[in-house]
Parts: structure tokens; sequence; C-alpha cells
């Protein structure tokens, strides 16, 4: 399947950029912008390795270039020249993977899944691999990656003994085509029909690998999962935004006496109900009361609330609300909104968790903007904690930073 993409080019691209944008990438930012691009000594292709070079002719950088984007070159590595080859590629991996060997650890099933590779902060922008047990997930966020994943995708399954890898393309990486590849395409072993089974602190999950919102799981809120299932015994929970019910099924596990799962998609709640399944052998899930609710989320709440429902846990954790700067506005007025609504879902003395994952929303703002609703709601919120990034989603610029979750008690 792999064979129909292009080969790398021998041919090293010279390029110089901007002082400005040389200092940013001496400082460990991996983009370089097409308008900071001096010179090119000659024409490149997507994904060729283009060496930057100071004003004195000194290596300081290489990267893949990209013709036709903003960013005109993805940093690899910055500092004394390099080989780009399946050396660096088995450093750069294994280097990852060991980071995130105490989510392996801690995972006795055995069967864990967290995300391998996170694109820009472990070294390689525009590249994301999540594993799943045995299943690696690589999602291409940029072309220039096309060249290069036959041998990336060899040197993942040596490096982390994976049997099967599937291909996720984003949006904007509609180059695939051109190449017969497809989004949800296995490029590498085999996976059986349906989801792919992990663990997480112990609980069964599954993954719609091929098909699924992200990667098959929104990996990146596994300890504040994991953190709500401690607070659940013997409380009533309302998980709003519940996508496949990773929160549900945790403060299910955790004691919850009920769990009330919302989501406007009713197949991402057919999974959700799945998951609650997958671990009905626990006495605290087969004693939780599970329900769901297929609705836009603020009309929901807003129904909820004017039934006089009331819970002691209320958690929202809504997509991202900014996927541009022009729109952070709008994103500030729907986390007000969010937060207006949920705490007349709260009992008092009950926990409100709220989320984001908005990178264009600073955790300042969010927080700033979550407090101020409180106040005009006439709820006082005692932070019990403010969450981020946990250790398979490291921050290396500041771009990277996106996730922030706060967890108050509301009085």
């Amino acid at each position: 399947m792999l064979e129909s993409l292009p080969q790398v080019s021998d041919r090293r691209l010279a390029v110089r950029i901007t002082a400005d944008a040389l200092r940013h990438v001496r400082a460990g930012h991996p983009w370089v912008f097409d308008e900071s691009v001096a010179s090119v000594n000659h024409e490149g292709a997507l994904g060729d390795l283009a060496v930057i070079f100071d004003n004195d002719r000194r290596f300081a950088a290489i990267g893949l270039y990209d013709p036709n984007g903003p960013i005109a070159i993805r940093i690899l590595h910055v500092g004394k020249p390099a080989t780009i080859d399946a050396d660096f590629w088995t450093q750069v991996i294994a280097a990852a993977r060991q980071i995130r060997q105490p989510l392996v650890d801690a995972e006795s099933a055995g069967h864990p899944a967290f995300r391998l590779i996170n694109g820009e902060n472990d070294g390689l922008p525009g590249f994301v691999v999540d594993q799943y047990d045995t299943t690696l997930v690589v999602k291409l966020y940029s072309p220039v990656w096309f060249p290069h994943l036959a041998l990336l995708t060899d040197v993942l399954m040596t490096t982390t003994g994976a049997t099967s890898v599937v291909l996720r393309l984003g949006r904007n990486v509609a180059a695939g085509e051109t190449y017969g590849l497809d989004d949800g395409d296995v490029i590498a072993g085999e996976i059986p029909d349906g989801p792919v089974l992990f663990t997480e602190g112990g609980l069964i999950f599954e993954a719609d690998v091929r098909t699924g919102q992200k990667t098959g799981h929104f990996l990146d809120q596994r300890a504040n999962r994991l953190r709500l299932g401690r607070l659940s015994r013997d409380r009533d929970v309302l998980d709003v935004f519940a996508s496949t019910g990773g929160f549900s099924v945790h403060a299910a596990a955790g004691g919850a006496r009920s769990v009330h799962s919302v989501d406007i998609s009713a197949p991402t709640l057919a999974i959700a109900e799945r998951n609650m399944a997958h671990n009905a052998a626990h006495a605290e899930v087969a004693a939780c009361e599970h329900t769901t609710e297929v609705g836009d989320a603020f009309d929901v709440m807003i129904a909820l609330a004017r039934a006089g429902k009331i819970y002691d846990i209320v958690i929202v954790d809504p997509p991202s609300f900014a996927q541009k700067q022009s729109s952070v506005d709008v994103a500030v007025r729907a986390y007000t909104r969010l937060t207006h609504i949920g705490l007349r879902l709260v009992r008092p003395g009950g926990i409100f968790v709220q989320a984001s994952c908005s990178s264009r929303v600073s955790a300042d703002l969010f927080y700033a903007t979550v407090l101020d609703a409180a106040d005009a709601a006439g709820r006082d919120l005692r932070q019990l904690v403010r969450t981020g990034h946990d250790i398979d989603h490291p921050v290396t610029f500041p771009e990277g930073a996106y996730l922030k979750a706060g967890f108050f008690r509301a009085l």
C-alpha cells in the first residue's frame, strides 16, 4: 500500500531564514513560516529535507520542507549537523517511548493506550502516533510526512513491537488521495473487524481506530478521568459532552450511584454504553444506574435544570470552541454559558469539573472566565485542583499547550 508514496530526495535544500525566525528555531520553536524564508538554493518538493544555515554558512537546523503550505519548514533537529535516517527516527521514537513507560507500568491489565508521539512536542511536527495495545494509529497533520511514511512505519513497529498500523489524515491533509491512501487505511499488519480493546486504569474500553473521532479515543483526559473516579463514590454524576463515556465509566467504577451521559452523537453514546458493558464484571459498575441522552449539551442541560434535576458531580468537557484566533470571544461566551447552566445542576457542596481543549484560549483566560461566570451565577467555587497535560502529551512550545481542567467545590 505504501509503494505508491514518493521517495525521499537525496538532494538537500540549503535555506536561509530571517534573523528573527532563526532565533525562534534555536529557542526550540518547531515551525518556520513561509514569509520567514529568505532564500532556497533550488526548487524543493514536498517532504524534502531542508538544511537551515546561519549568515556564516554554519548549520543551524534541519527540517521537512513544504513548498505550498503556510509552514514552510517543520523542524526536526537543531544544533549540530545530523543525518535523518532510520537511526535518527529510532532514537526519537525510543526517547518518546521511554517518557511514557510509567503509563505502561501502571496498566496492570497489560493493554495500555497512550500517545506515543505528540507531534511537535516530541520532535516530529505534524506527526502524531497513538498506541492502543499493539495497534498504532498514525495521524498526519501535514503532507510533508508522506515521503517518509514507509520508513517510519517500519521503525515504529520495530521500536514498539506493534503488530499493526492504521493511518489517519488530518482535515488539511488531502494529499493522501494522490498516493492511493484513505483515512483509516491499515498500512501495516492486520486488525480484526470491530473495535480495538485496551485498558485504562484497569478498565476496558474500545476504540474505533479507523473511523472514530481523533484516533478512536480521547487519550488526553486519562489522568482527569482517573481523578474523577476517586471522587465518585456514592455520587450522582452528570457527564456532559460524554463522547465515548470515558468519564462516565470511571465514575461508575469509582462507586457512583448513577451516571447520566449526554452527547449530541447517538453512535458515540452507543460506544459509551458498550464501554460500560465491557466493565460489567466490576461490582461498582454493575450497581451503577447508567442512562444516556442524545441532544445538544446546552439544550439538554437547560431542560434538566428546568426539570429540577440536580447532581453531586457535573462534568463539562466540550470540544474546542476556538479553531482560530478570531473565535476566542465566541469560545469565552460558550464557556461562560456552560458554567452558568452547569452550576444550576450541581448540589451545594458538590463538585463541578470544567475543561477546555481550545489552545487559543489561555489557561488564565479560561479559569478567569469560569470563576467570573460562577460569581455572576451567585455560586462560590472553591478550587480543588487545576490540571493540564499528562506525561504522554508533553508541551515544548507555547502553541503546544491546549488542555486545562478545573475541579471545583461548588458552594
